[in-house]
């Protein structure tokens, strides 16, 4: 396998150079006459040009050919990968899907586009305002085809065991033995391509129009929750390849699926420098930040990243995880707490249980809890933890499941309320349980 070294740090100012090519980085500057190795200069922007510096995203990729050389795109069979958030009434139900079903390889190749399914989402792609909710089910790689989504960022969640090869223009990001719960997160226009070794599937959040950041501290200091330095970013290494056959480039433009061919591979970027990069971050290294008196932090402490919105404080989406911790607060009931919400949550749990509901909500699955929904823990929970004896204990131990939470109200896509066949109707039946505690006659304890 390819020994692959990675730079660390979030949004730093990057430069690589394949050691296969020394000194192909141009000295001094973006665009000489003559690039070094008779490579071609080409920019790849993820900002307006007169964005404020500390929000200007660009990197500058030297290539053997450059990607304007291809033939025309047409229209792509788009599956279940829809932008249609009118197909079905609105449900503002509680909502819970069992476990996404992986298609058979023995029964049907599917890779990485043709295995994306939309759960629900909002706003729309031509404005540049809005996210959709995806997942991903494939048992195949992606053999001389690549992505590109021309609409936003992508933010991957793998879920399972089978650890995927991503492939990029920057170039390769692979799992290492110690990596099990990785978020991949390719913003707008950057190609990849997806290896698999077996059945396998993740959660994907796309946003339009904003991309992801590290959120702010405030007055937890300098320090904390995702650290800068552990969002990695591979150094380069070219492939220079023809395909006589074709290459397929899949490009996501205004919600809609196109596709290109080319003779060769995109990815053949044998130096590069700049802050727009793709990253790999292990959410294992997730700094957790909790109670240690009494009462619930808001869970905007488990933020990995925001992708803000123009209002301040108000995210279009924010990325939150709910790692292994301590749990330590006295006179305090535990588990999340019941909750009406003017953001939308959707969860996923990657591995183990989730702590407010151990049964029922399963790895590969997820909820939806939309906007003003009621939620909280189910009946089980409340009984357990109201009359538990509150010493301290690892929470959620073995387990990661994670949130992606936004201020938009969104709609769930016909193949979410439907076709998928894994919405659990039963779902409500978990708080059906809950009884009256109410005591007229309770006086407070002696103590």
């Amino acid at each position: 396998m390819l020994e692959i070294s990675y730079m660390s740090g979030f949004g730093n100012e990057f430069s690589s150079e394949d050691p296969r090519c020394p000194g192909s980085l141009p000295e001094g500057q973006n665009n000489p006459q003559v690039c070094p190795y008779g490579l071609y200069a080409e920019q790849l922007s993820g900002s307006a040009f007169t964005c404020p510096r500390p929000a200007n995203k660009r990197s500058w990729l030297y290539r053997i050919i450059p990607s304007v050389k291809h033939k025309p795109f047409t229209p792509e069979p788009c599956g279940n990968l829809t932008e249609n958030w009118n197909e079905v009434e609105p449900d503002p139900n509680q909502l819970r899907w069992l476990p996404f079903t992986i298609p058979k390889s023995t029964e049907k190749k599917v890779d990485f586009v043709a295995g994306l399914h939309t759960i629900c989402g909002a706003g729309d792609a031509k404005s540049r305002n809005g996210i959709g909710i995806h997942i991903y089910t494939c048992n195949t790689s992606m053999v001389d085809r690549c992505f590109n989504n021309s609409d936003g960022d992508f933010l991957i969640v793998h879920s399972g065991s089978i650890r995927p090869i991503f492939h990029t223009e920057h170039p390769i990001f692979y799992f290492t033995i110690t990596e099990i719960v990785l978020l991949f997160f390719f913003q707008q226009g950057m190609r990849f391509s997806v290896d698999v070794f077996g059945e396998t599937r993740g959660y994907i959040l796309e946003v339009y129009g904003a991309h992801f950041e590290l959120p702010d501290l405030g007055p937890i200091g300098a320090n904390g929750l995702a650290n800068p330095r552990d969002f990695l970013c591979p150094v380069a290494w070219y492939e220079d390849r023809q395909v006589a056959t074709g290459y397929t480039v899949i490009n996501k433009y205004q919600g809609k699926l196109f596709a290109c061919q080319q003779d060769f591979s995109p990815f053949n970027v044998v130096a590069w420098h700049g802050n727009y990069t793709p990253y790999k971050y292990n959410l294992k290294t997730f700094m957790v930040i909790n109670c240690v008196a009494f009462d619930h932090a808001d869970p905007s402490i488990f933020t990995v990243l925001t992708a803000k919105s123009t209002r301040p404080g108000v995210a279009i989406a924010d990325f939150v995880i709910f790692p292994p911790r301590w749990g330590v607060a006295d006179h305090t009931f535990r588990p999340p707490y019941y909750h009406r919400n003017c953001m939308s949550e959707f969860m996923g749990l990657i591995k183990g249980h989730y702590e407010a509901k151990e049964e029922g909500f399963q790895p590969g699955g997820a909820s939806l809890h939309s906007m003003m929904t009621p939620h909280g823990p189910d009946a089980d929970c409340f009984e357990k933890n109201s009359s538990a004896e509150l010493k301290p204990e690892r929470v959620a131990e073995g387990t990661m499941a994670f949130m992606f939470e936004s201020s938009y109200s969104m709609a769930v896509t016909k193949w979410g309320l439907e076709t998928c066949q894994k919405l659990d109707k039963s779902y409500y039946q978990c708080w059906e349980p809950l009884r009256s505690h109410f005591n007229p006659n309770w006086k407070p304890s002696k103590k």
